[in-house]
């Protein structure tokens, strides 16, 4: 059975950092894009930030952000553990959310409309 767990989500205040956490299992990980969304309160989910495994060397990843958080957010993962991890810095108030890992073999699907999802992360920002 497939599963992605997250964690790390909570309470900080703005302009503090935050790191998410996603473990995957059931799957083969490393040939798995993997996605982060998020979904604030009374919007729809939207895409925050992806990435995938492109060749053997653990630098070889390629990565994909929304324009709204490619400059303070990270998102990297460990093969060797089945995890993606998100590094928010530099949170804003409207940075609130709930905060969903997702994954897809594809990178370019994974991103639009990923086939596997998490449960999902509140990370709220005090101003």
């Amino acid at each position: 059975q497939v599963q992605l767990a997250e964690s790390g989500g909570g309470l900080v205040q703005a302009g503090a950092s935050l790191i998410l956490s996603c473990a995957a299992s059931g799957l083969t990980f490393s040939g798995y894009a993997m996605g982060w969304f998020r979904q604030p309160p009374g919007t729809e989910r939207a895409f925050v930030a992806a990435n995938s495994q492109i060749g053997d060397r653990t630098s070889d990843v390629i990565a994909k952000y929304a324009d709204s958080v490619k400059d303070r957010f990270n998102i990297s993962r460990d093969n060797a553990k089945n995890k993606v991890y998100l590094q928010m810095n530099s949170l804003k108030p409207e940075d609130k959310a709930i905060y969903y890992c997702a994954a897809d073999p594809s990178f370019a699907v994974v991103a639009r409309a990923p086939g596997i999802w998490g449960q999902g992360t509140q990370v709220t920002v005090s101003s």
